[in-house]
């Protein structure tokens, strides 16, 4: 912690294991964050933020269920737990990607094999904002608003070849995604003025 604080970078640590696949890592089941620890942890190791672990999942594929409405709920009575344990300390989630079944449709409408992937629910996302989670990771999320309309427009006009066009509209779906989640979703369209 010492050479990133002396160096002005911002550490963020995570305690539990978020399931799902991220690059090179793999975790085939979750293990929560233990509310009794977080605070120790917290002071041990000097982070500035903590990713805890409530049932989110990293990549497209977050649950094994066979429709959207089986999604289970995240466990906020955990969130509530640390809420109250680590005051305002920041408290981040990774894997929190709602997987838009707009863009899953348009992936597969061109080419795409995303078969029963399923994300967080926005709703969701929005209540763990109200028991004060400040970052909320959605990774998956901007890779798939760029693979479809990418796919899309690389169908639809087979014989262009500059990616200055279809980055475009694809650079531009992703603005509007962001700005709609952070309006109806996150809450964190106009508080720049509060950092």
């Amino acid at each position: 912690m010492s050479y990133a604080h002396e160096r002005e970078v911002s550490v963020e640590a995570e305690l539990g294991v978020i399931a799902g696949i991220e690059g090179h890592i793999k975790a085939t089941e979750h293990f929560y964050t233990d509310p009794d620890k977080v605070e120790d942890f917290v002071n041990r190791t000097g982070c500035d933020s903590l990713a805890i672990a409530i049932g989110t999942s990293h990549g497209a594929y977050k649950f094994k269920v066979e429709k959207e409405e089986d999604i289970p709920e995240l466990r906020f009575d955990i969130l509530e737990e640390i809420r109250k344990r680590l005051g305002k300390f920041p408290i981040v989630l990774h894997g929190s990607s709602s997987i838009p079944q707009k863009y899953t449709k348009i992936i597969n409408e061109y080419g795409g094999t995303l078969s029963k992937a399923f994300g967080i629910p926005e709703a969701q996302l929005k209540k763990a904002t109200q028991y004060g989670v400040c970052k909320i990771n959605i990774a998956t999320d901007t890779r798939m608003v760029f693979t479809a309309m990418i796919r899309k427009y690389l169908t639809e006009n087979p014989d262009q070849i500059g990616p200055r066009k279809y980055l475009g509209i694809a650079r531009q779906e992703l603005i509007e995604m962001i700005r709609q989640r952070n309006k109806d979703t996150l809450g964190s369209a106009g508080q720049a003025q509060y950092i």
